[in-house]
């Protein structure tokens, strides 16, 4: 393969709902550029894009894949995603690298949940779309439906570049309205017939270039005073006016194809060629300090890491974009996450699982390299003395979670190695040793997405693994004012151990004074405070500590002891086992022994106090609530609203959103789970939704006495 310059080349994402036609629509562009010399198909399970044994028999992409074709002296770098919201991760990570989008929208399904979903995300992203109504061969096809409703939801800058003579099974000729000619495709391969537009389609082709021209020159103020004096463009001026409009996100251009009979593939190819931005004409990559870095083949060398996968029999293999200058093989780059020397013995340009080695490779260029050291998914990799990072690529919050435990203990290490590298391959897969629930805690983007992680596990990496119900990370507080003394006495034979500790406990609030006196039960307790020690809590909250011994009762170098008693107690509430936070702690008085008092007498006296005046205190268990945002459908938005009452949601409020309604709710987790299962059966996949956490807050009381209940029959059972 030749070197390509910056300007020859051009990065594009296929995006758009699961059945679409994305594989099928890359397929034909592979063919067209001679990549490949035969199209496979998704049935036959032989594309280039879909190549992993998961993808043929769930018959739908799980991950990204990188490819590329060469058309016109141009090279097109093209990434294939998933089109299921479960794995998101995929086209997060590939908006990344690219410049612009082509969004499959179904000619007979039309807009779909995935292309809404796909469409916030390149929103999100900034990057330029354009439309392509894919199967019109189908022969429910309805492009002017399609088109129709993509405006409803994307607004008026969806507009027409192209639209089709006939639809269904005679759909074989386009009307282009920027050429303004007609493309006529032989059954078959081969390329296009270009006609001059029939008369009978000459009035609606006229109408519609109008309107391209007119959003074409919206662009640029040069263009709209051409246009108000020429009151029309001519082709290299539209051009220029649509590829502004394309990176200001000012134009969506609608295109038809049928990528399954390669049908308009080619020309949605030359339309990229001649109006998408080359990495060099679009806004410059910023990195960490929000320095601009230009995509310049003449700069420093500057990779950004934006997908890792691990394939069979190569290892790890790392692919990237080329941000600035140029690489070749054998060039030593430093890696500024782990500051490692990593060396780039070969490069190589991707058509799946296809690789070509190539010997350099110019910035603006997408590639991939092997047997690095230590480099994953959002490294930066720069020439030595560089220390560009460039902001790394933000992934969604998981919204799904599971606890999961191998069938054999032996396996035990060996899940940890593998659900690391899982992670590193998706970084949308978070894995959670909870030394709190005693579980190890996986979370993703739904349950599919699990089932998929637990699938590998079964059948690539051999380790059997069970699902179990995760537990909820539940914390202890207290709601009033308790006092308690414990006296921890010991002897056997030798030296024994004494220590006696009072204390008063009360519940913490922000800005609560230092405390003078209690009183607990009809008794005044005074205090007085020498010393205050705030200590913020590893699962949140905080114990305030206060040292209130007067006249030595208790010598000062057994207040750490105390102190780490009651820590100790709060690791392990006297509830249920569960963390406890937001408790101010007075240790006012106590007893000491010449000769038997030591550290261990007061730890345990400390933690016994504790344990007393906590269950006196009428102490409360708090659960943990999240904020969910469900975007719904307005026809399925009493479902939705009856199911959250059913999950103890409270609502918080409600609004409109791009064709959308949105609910704002606060949920407590232990309800959430599978809730992405059930809001897709709700709303027949047609809902989204995202979760983070909020507050703790107290469960109910009957809920609290379940909790109590199951505790407890959890402990005599062990």
């Amino acid at each position: 393969m030749k070197t390509y310059q910056t300007d020859q080349i051009r990065n594009i994402i296929l995006l758009g709902n699961s059945g679409s036609g994305k594989t099928t629509f890359a397929e034909s562009m592979l063919f067209n550029g001679g990549v490949i010399d035969r199209r496979g198909s998704v049935d036959s399970k032989n594309t280039v894009s879909d190549y992993n044994l998961i993808e043929h028999e769930n018959e739908n992409s799980i991950y990204s894949t990188v490819l590329y074709s060469e058309f016109k002296g141009k090279k097109i770098n093209i990434i294939d995603t998933p089109g299921l919201d479960d794995f998101v991760g995929g086209v997060i990570s590939s908006l990344n690298p690219i410049e612009a989008g082509l969004m499959m929208v179904s000619a007979h399904n039309g807009v779909e949940v995935g292309t809404e979903i796909h469409f916030r995300h390149s929103e999100d992203a900034n990057k330029a779309l354009i439309f392509v109504v894919n199967g019109l061969d189908h022969e429910k096809s309805n492009f002017d439906k399609a088109v129709e409703v993509m405006k409803e939801r994307f607004g008026n800058n969806v507009v027409l570049a192209q639209y089709p003579v006939e639809e269904g099974a005679k759909f074989d000729s386009i009307i282009d309205v920027i050429t303004m000619k007609m493309y006529k495709f032989p059954s078959g391969e081969g390329k296009p017939q270009v006609l001059d537009i029939p008369d009978t389609q000459k009035e609606r082709a006229e109408e519609l270039h109008n309107e391209l021209v007119e959003k074409a020159a919206e662009n640029d103020e040069a263009l709209m005073e051409l246009f108000f004096e020429n009151e029309t463009l001519t082709e290299a001026e539209m051009r220029k006016g649509i590829k502004l409009g394309l990176v200001q996100r000012g134009i969506f251009p609608v295109f038809c194809a049928s990528g399954k009979n390669n049908i308009g593939v080619s020309r949605v190819m030359e339309f990229i060629i001649n109006a998408v931005p080359a990495p060099n004409e679009v806004p410059a990559v910023k990195n960490a300090d929000e320095k601009e870095i230009k995509c310049d083949a003449s700069g420093p060398v500057s990779l950004f890491v934006f997908k890792t996968s691990v394939e069979e029999h190569i290892g790890e293999v790392n692919y990237f974009k080329v941000i600035s200058g140029s690489i070749s093989e054998g060039v030593d780059l430093v890696n500024t996450t782990t500051l490692n020397k990593e060396r780039i013995s070969q490069i190589y340009v991707s058509a799946g699982k296809k690789r070509e080695k190539v010997s350099n490779m110019m910035a603006g260029d997408i590639g991939a390299t092997v047997k690095l050291k230590s480099t994953k998914t959002n490294h930066t990799l720069n020439t030595a003395r560089q220390n560009w990072t460039y902001k790394g690529i933000k992934f969604p919050d998981p919204k799904y979670r599971t606890a999961i435990k191998t069938l054999s203990e032996g396996d035990e290490e060996k899940l940890g190695e593998v659900l690391s590298r899982l992670h590193e391959e998706d970084p949308t897969i978070i894995i959670e040793y909870s030394k709190e629930l005693k579980q190890i805690i996986i979370h993703g983007q739904g349950e599919y997405h699990l089932n998929i992680l637990k699938w590998h596990l079964d059948n690539v990496y051999k380790v059997e693994t069970e699902f179990i119900t995760p537990k909820i990370p539940y914390r202890e507080t207290i709601t009033k004012v308790s006092q308690a003394d414990y006296r921890h006495k010991k002897q056997s034979g030798g030296a024994g151990q004494f220590g006696e500790v009072h204390m008063v406990i009360e519940p913490y609030f922000e800005n609560l004074p230092d405390p003078k006196q209690y009183k607990v039960n009809g008794k005044e307790i005074k205090v007085n405070v020498r010393n205050k020690g705030e200590h913020d809590l590893p699962w949140g909250g905080k114990l305030i500590f206060y040292n209130c011994i007067v006249g030595g009762s208790i010598d000062a170098r057994f207040l750490p002891a105390i102190l780490k008693g009651i820590m100790e107690k709060m690791e392990e509430g006297p509830l249920t086992g569960s963390y406890a936070r937001d408790i101010r702690v007075a240790v006012y008085d106590g007893k000491m022994h010449p000769v038997d008092s030591n550290e261990i007498s007061f730890k345990l006296a400390g933690r016994n106090a504790f344990s007393i005046a906590f269950k006196q205190a009428e102490p409360k268990i708090m659960e943990p609530i999240y904020e969910v945002e469900i975007l719904v459908p307005s026809d399925r938005m009493g479902d939705v609203m009856s199911d959250l009452q059913g999950r103890r949601g409270v609502v918080l409020g409600m609004s409109s959103e791009k064709g959308f309604e949105k609910i704002s709710a606060k949920v407590p987790l232990a309800e959430m789970n599978k809730y992405s299962t059930a809001l897709s059966s709700l709303t027949n996949g047609r809902a989204m939704y995202n979760m983070k956490f909020s507050e703790y807050t107290q469960v109910p009381g009957d809920l609290q006495e379940e909790l109590l209940k199951a505790y407890e029959a959890e402990q005599n059972e062990e």
